[in-house]
């Protein structure tokens, strides 16, 4: 009997570790469908509990919640076949990807440029004064292209505003298009990692993530042949 019960906690505590150290994702993904905690909320996931009847889990902010096992489990051995198909119904009641994108990559090459040269035109543009003789910009970059200067001037209160919400739009597209479909938790650091870098970048910090969805794809791919 004793022994039997220690196998029993000793099997229960290689799920709890296993899945808080592997599957945070699956946990967040659990929150989301069956118990409509928002992604926010769900982030930081942990597993605290399990028996044959119910899984239960603390979300980041630290509520409890309690999913039941319908039917139940007849053994430890039942787990991993049941939590497979729990996030299977999961990913398909979120219309999610089954591919989590757990990582940031960072930009290379000529894309470390691009951000760059937004965030200086922001800068640049985020006062009329800037292109007025008096200021860094105009005495030490601008004072021997005053007809540029000029024109600068006279666009700056209608460049700034399109430029802004351009990119506003690219960083809204990357949460919309792609984090949310690859189950990155809103608000959380890698979130904003993607999100940022989608501002400042564009099309760049897109075909990064894509990269990044394409290698994980051929690795599963690979798994099942």
């Amino acid at each position: 009997m004793a022994e039997a019960q220690a196998k029993d906690a000793a099997a229960k505590e290689r799920i709890l570790q296993h899945m808080n150290k592997d599957h945070q994702d699956s946990l967040i993904r659990y929150l989301e469908h069956y118990c409509h905690v928002s992604s926010y909320y769900a982030r930081n996931a942990q597993l605290e509990d399990i028996t044959f009847a119910s899984i239960t889990i603390t979300s980041g902010k630290g509520c409890r919640y309690i999913i039941p096992l319908d039917p139940p489990l007849a053994s430890w051995s039942e787990m991993r076949s049941r939590v497979v198909a729990m996030d299977a119904k999961s990913i398909n009641g979120l219309k999610r990807s089954d591919i989590t994108v757990k990582k940031y990559k960072r930009p290379k090459r000529l894309w470390i440029v691009v951000p760059c040269l937004v965030a200086g035109t922001m800068i640049a543009f985020s006062k009329r004064s800037n292109f007025e003789p008096g200021s860094f910009l105009y005495d030490y970059l601008l004072k021997s292209l005053p007809d540029f200067a000029k024109f600068c001037h006279t666009i700056q209160p209608y460049l700034l505003p399109g430029v802004l919400m351009i990119h506003a739009t690219e960083a809204a597209h990357m949460a919309s298009s792609r984090l949310d479909k690859h189950s990155v938790p809103r608000f959380s650091t890698l979130w904003w990692k993607w999100v940022i870098s989608a501002f400042f970048e564009g099309i760049g910090a897109f075909r990064r993530l894509d990269q990044i969805v394409a290698h994980e794809e051929d690795l599963k791919a690979k798994i099942k042949h």
